[in-house]
């Protein structure tokens, strides 16, 4: 892989991915962390339009288990190889958008998916390089920090942990794999709505499975309908349903003002949300670096930073005594 204009390292968060989303001109969908491969953990997600696993790249990997063969009748589906180091995760995501003709994806990456839509995958996976707009939303989630160069990793030639990401998605009644470091599309077999998320999370385990059991650096995220518009989409509805009934329908009035309260409560909840996602994703790409320093100095002038060090040193060395 190249590093094709340069990509910086993001980080896997929700808050980061829902507005890497929209930036790229995306609507009405959101990133949401599942936490257990349960059925149940799901539920409240739907609808879910893909999901998108993350885990540690093991070297050998591919030779200890099957590889799974690649759909040969699989055209319909939009297939990139990852040509960039970096993004892998904005790849996984773009897998999921570029498939679904139930997602507002916006003018930007419409217009991309039918300029690539007879590309080979190599030439798909560059075409995703050589986009100023993907390119451009991903880099703006690297960190303002002058002593942390992401897009020229130091260590990039060391034993390291390296994460992956790869999405899930059903096309056309098919459960598809879409690893980017694959030949193509690989078919996880017919599926419907009502069981693709079932037969997907039986893979994932499988995938899981072929690791130590001290192993826990797996994530999973769906992504869904924005639940900000869901709710004000129920809450309509449910203003609408107030409306119509007639003046002698208390018990209806109140089950309906009830539901209405609850639906209020839930939109604000992810209304708090929201903001905390943005003032994270503001912190992240902060250079807190010079007011650090000039708090430094401040303290030394004030003859106030050597006691503070000596006292942390203090403190540092009474904890290692005591583990």
């Amino acid at each position: 892989m190249n590093e094709a204009g340069n990509w910086c390292l993001i980080e896997s968060d929700p808050g980061v991915f829902t507005e890497l989303i929209s930036g790229m001109g995306c609507r009405g969908v959101q990133m949401a962390e599942i936490w257990s491969l349960d059925e149940s953990a799901t539920e409240d997600l739907k609808p879910i339009y893909g999901l998108i696993f993350l885990f540690k790249w093991q070297k050998g990997m591919g030779q200890q288990v099957p590889v799974q063969p690649v759909d040969s009748s699989s055209d319909h589906v939009f297939f990139a190889n990852q040509v960039i180091t970096n993004a892998c995760a904005t790849q996984a995501i773009l897998s999921i958008l570029l498939n679904r003709d139930d997602i507002d994806i916006g003018d930007e990456l419409r217009n991309f998916k039918e300029f690539t839509a007879d590309f080979p995958p190599d030439m798909k996976g560059l075409a995703i390089s050589n986009s100023d707009l993907i390119r451009s939303v991903h880099n703006s989630f690297a960190r303002s920090d002058p002593f942390v160069n992401e897009i020229v990793d130091p260590n990039a030639n060391k034993d390291e942990d390296v994460y992956h990401f790869i999405a899930y998605t059903p096309i056309n009644g098919v459960i598809y794999e879409l690893d980017g470091l694959s030949n193509g599309p690989v078919s996880l077999g017919p599926c419907d709505e009502s069981n693709w998320i079932k037969k997907t999370n039986e893979a994932i385990m499988q995938r899981m499975s072929r690791y130590d059991n001290s192993e826990f650096h797996f994530s999973l995220m769906a992504l869904i309908k924005d639940k900000l518009e869901s709710y004000e989409e129920e809450i309509e509805e449910v203003d609408g349903l107030l409306l119509s009934l007639p003046e002698d329908a208390s018990d209806d009035r109140f089950r309906l003002n009830d539901q209405r309260s609850q639906l209020e409560h839930k939109r604000q909840i992810e209304k708090e949300k929201r903001a905390g996602w943005h003032r994270e994703n503001v912190l992240r790409k902060h250079n807190f670096i010079p007011i650090i320093y000039h708090l430094l100095r401040s303290l030394a002038d004030k003859n106030e930073l050597e006691p503070l060090v000596n006292n942390a040193k203090t403190k540092a060395l009474d904890r290692q005594k005591k583990q």
